[in-house]
């Protein structure tokens, strides 16, 4: 499974406490309180950790066990409820004030018919007037890594390579980890990039779009690595 060796190194390669302070700035500024909040596929819980210090209620799930056992670790005070499943199922939840998918995980549904399926599993499971913050690789991401994109680096006990390349409308990410002991663990991961036009035709089935920025603060679908939608459900 995905995730399965990258948890062990997840923060290593791509920790960044400016971005996280951004999520959740993001989501800060939509919410004018702090409310019972459900993180989809939460990795290492950084942005979930971070969303319980200003005093949201978090539940957090992923559906790598690593990610989750690596997340549980981080959470000292046990504020956040984990939860170890596909967050395309949340049958066994509640409903929440606000969900979050952020960090490109929404990009990891790799079918139009399950994204349909998805933005209505969220909108069956959030409150009245609840909302929706999910961000999406932009357009430009599929061109920018057209030529591959290559990336070496040491951990502690194992050297890596990384490597990115854009397909179509995919984006196929590759690691290889060469551990200490002499042998080789690598993990394949597929994304797929929706356009713009499609994923509002998809939201407004089931919410209201109150704002599309590309990159945290520039106004609708511009030049950018980032769409970020903030949605509200329709009653």
């Amino acid at each position: 499974m995905i995730y399965d060796k990258l948890s062990f190194y997840y923060d290593e390669l791509v920790k960044d406490d400016q971005a996280t302070q951004a999520w959740v700035n993001w989501i800060m500024d939509s919410v004018s309180s702090p409310c019972e909040l459900l993180d989809l596929a939460c990795g290492s819980a950084e942005i979930s950790l971070l969303l319980a210090k200003n005093g949201f209620q978090v539940s957090a799930l992923d559906l790598s066990q690593g990610m989750i056992q690596a997340a549980k670790e981080k959470d000292k005070k046990h504020k956040i409820q984990f939860y170890c499943q596909d967050m395309k199922n949340l049958s066994n939840l509640n409903t929440y004030d606000v969900i979050t998918c952020l960090c490109d995980s929404f990009n990891y549904i790799l079918s139009k018919e399950e994204v349909s399926l998805f933005f209505k599993e969220v909108s069956m499971h959030l409150k009245k007037d609840g909302l929706f913050f999910f961000d999406t690789h932009s357009l430009d991401r599929l061109v920018e890594f057209e030529e591959e994109f290559n990336e070496t680096g040491c951990f502690e006990d194992c050297q890596y390579q990384w490597s990115i390349l854009s397909e179509d409308d995919y984006i196929y990410q590759d690691f290889a980890f060469y551990l200490d002991d002499g042998k080789i663990v690598q993990e394949h991961h597929i994304q797929r990039v929706y356009t713009p036009e499609w994923l509002e035709t998809e939201l407004k089935k089931y919410f209201e779009i109150l704002k599309v920025t590309t990159d945290f603060d520039l106004e609708g679908i511009q030049e950018g690595e980032k769409y970020f939608y903030v949605c509200r459900r329709l009653l």
